[in-house]
């Protein structure tokens, strides 16, 4: 099946080429999205030789993962796989991905990020908002999903053609799977370990939270 990886950037000049040379060790067609990064990133993106698509400004990630889902369809991509790029994900476990898709064809495969463990432990403000958000998102999508906020994830095209996304932040990733999830796609969680280091994180929880909420009333 024809494959891309999306890696939608903002800002990570640091990470961008290292994510580039090991993903592409796996999957030759690599996209990336640079949401109107200040610094390098658009620039290091390039010159490593992968398609680089651009916002003028931020305009969030789920602006970005649009953006690039638009491209995947376009260009006639049966599977599309997109991870985080600050370095948090780890480019090793896209061989479980698909053989984990192989072995189970599910429509949408989540990484679902380790949460206790020590050394790669999720901050705990982030660990309680990602459960709760996991456990309202689970209940609206009609199937249980353990880490609705991961953005490590495999995803057929069909699910891309026939879910009609309006939001453009961080909430875009759940509502995916809330629509996706009623529309009877069947939706598959596969365990990975996720390193939290000293990187900054863009993700402010409570504009978050806000957002997540705004689309809860909507889904309801």
């Amino acid at each position: 099946m024809k494959i891309c990886l999306l890696l939608p950037a903002y800002n990570e000049s640091k990470t961008i080429g290292r994510i580039i040379q090991e993903t592409s060790e796996f999957i030759r067609e690599i996209v990336v999205i640079d949401d109107g990064s200040s610094d390098e990133t658009a620039e290091i993106a390039s010159a490593s030789g992968v398609v680089c698509l651009a916002n003028a400004t931020n305009c969030g990630k789920g602006s970005a993962l649009r953006k690039g889902f638009a491209y995947a369809l376009k260009h006639g991509y049966q599977l599309v796989f997109t991870m985080d790029s600050d370095g948090q994900h780890d480019p090793a476990d896209i061989p479980r991905f698909l053989e984990h898709f192989d072995n189970t064809q599910p429509d949408i495969l989540i990484g679902a990020r380790e949460t206790k463990n020590s050394q790669t432990s999720m901050p705990f403000h982030r660990r309680i908002n990602n459960r709760l958000i996991s456990y309202v998102g689970s209940k609206l999508c009609g199937q249980r999903v353990l880490d609705f906020q991961s953005g490590y994830r495999l995803i057929r095209a069909d699910v891309l053609r026939q879910v009609h996304l309006e939001t453009a932040r961080y909430e875009t990733e759940s509502e995916l799977l809330i629509k996706a999830g009623r529309l009877g796609f069947r939706i598959e969680s596969l365990p990975i370990q996720t390193r939290y280091g000293d990187e900054v994180s863009h993700i402010k929880p409570l504009r978050e939270m806000w957002l997540f909420t705004k689309l809860l009333f909507r889904s309801l």
